[in-house]
């Protein structure tokens, strides 16, 4: 199919797309055998698997010539809408599990100030309940992980975490004091963007005086 000739653009797009993608898995593969096995211990689940290979390609970036790579791994069943008490310790549970064994593991590879781990969500979720769950929120903790990264503390004002408080603008969704933009410039930053392209990277930026938290 890949290489077929076709007068049809959409189906000669999708040629190439294929293609590239088969050579790229070619690559990875060999690049990957060329990296010896990580001794850092990973749980065995979707996360951390999804961790121990962002490691593992990061560890095989002298065979693929990668220089600056940007990585991204995903776990569902936040929107808990249903079974908090039950499913949320759990999930936590694997952030935590994953997170600590990447940053074990770019130790292990002499890499660990070269490598900075975040988490990211849609959104927050509710304090009022939602039958035995909670509701689409607003605010909500990210964890910033690292060599790089100005750590053990807490950036922003920890909100009141109290229904109907000063900090709930309604229905149990607290208000952020720190915005997901002024996170996002800071990474940036640190990732080599200048200060004049941060506007392009993050339009956004420009709404804040604090540009930079100092995390990293």
């Amino acid at each position: 199919i890949s290489a077929s000739a076709s007068s049809n653009l959409l189906e000669v797009e999708h040629a190439k797309i294929t293609n590239r993608s088969i050579t790229a898995n070619t690559t990875t593969t060999a690049a990957l055998a060329s990296v010896p096995t990580l001794v850092t211990p990973f749980v065995n689940d979707s996360l951390s698997n999804q961790a121990k290979l962002v490691a593992r390609l990061i560890g095989a970036r002298g065979v693929t010539g990668a220089k600056r790579q940007v990585f991204f791994v995903s776990l569902g069943g936040f929107d808990t809408h249903d079974s908090l008490p039950g499913r949320h310790p759990g999930l936590l549970t694997q952030v935590g599990n994953a997170m600590s064994a990447f940053y074990k593991a770019t130790i292990e590879l002499g890499i660990a100030d070269k490598v900075t781990a975040f988490s990211a969500s849609d959104f927050g979720r509710t304090l009022t309940g939602n039958t035995d769950g909670s509701d689409h929120g607003w605010g909500s903790i990210h964890f910033v992980v690292g060599g790089a990264v100005n750590g053990n503390r807490f950036y922003g004002t920890a909100p009141a975490v109290a229904s109907n408080g000063p900090d709930d603008v309604g229905q149990g969704r607290l208000l952020p004091t720190t915005s997901v933009d002024q996170l996002a410039a800071t990474l940036a930053t640190w990732f080599g963007v200048a200060a004049s392209d941060l506007p392009t990277v993050v339009p956004n930026i420009t709404n804040f005086t604090t540009k930079n938290l100092g995390v990293v």
